[in-house]
């Protein structure tokens, strides 16, 4: 077993109001699934696959919870889905993410060796913050003395390890946040 071995969770942020996409983004269909199903399929491997957001019927066995108040915005999700977590390691995915695979996750949980987390960083090194495995107990410590707002204020101050891989025409990190970006990545598959 190499360092990455071991149980983890995921928690799947699938809230949010998509106001540049304009519906509801995690249940857009892609390659015939949803989107958010593309995610979840990369988190094959979790223990326990935390869901953040309204109920959807795609997921069976997914423990669902909501962020209070419902659309508040990351953080809030984080809170939620964090509270659900059991195991020591958690993996952290933003629920539009079509081309993350296991793979990616399990590459991210070999980064963290003894660090407190592993992010992905896109082809110009900007680190994905919805793309990262992390120490739950970790992210606990660090969301009870937080008063910011942004993801990056949390989550850059532990110092994850930063994993590039290769960009290839269906990059890891790419998202859908506009229609436009969802029939591009129809297209890729």
């Amino acid at each position: 077993m190499g360092p990455g071995a071991g149980p983890f969770d995921a928690v799947v942020l699938a809230g949010g109001r998509a106001r540049r996409f304009g519906a509801d983004k995690p249940a857009a269909p892609l390659g015939g699934r949803a989107l958010i199903e593309w995610t979840a399929a990369a988190a094959s491997g979790a223990s326990r696959l935390i869901v953040v957001g309204p109920p959807r019927d795609v997921l069976p066995g997914a423990v669902l919870v909501r962020e209070d108040p419902p659309g508040a915005g990351p953080l809030p999700a984080l809170r939620a889905g964090l509270a659900e977590v059991r195991a020591p390691r958690l993996a952290l995915l933003a629920a539009d993410m079509p081309f993350l695979r296991p793979a990616h996750l399990a590459r991210l949980l070999d980064a963290m060796g003894g660090r407190r987390g592993a992010v992905l960083v896109d082809e110009d090194g900007r680190e994905q913050w919805l793309a990262g495995c992390w120490r739950a107990d970790a992210l606990r410590t660090a969301l009870g003395a937080y008063t910011g707002a942004s993801l990056r204020g949390l989550l850059g101050p532990l110092g994850p390890a930063a994993v590039a891989l290769p960009a290839g025409t269906r990059p890891a990190w790419f998202d859908c946040d506009t229609p436009e970006e969802l029939a591009a990545a129809e297209r890729l598959l």
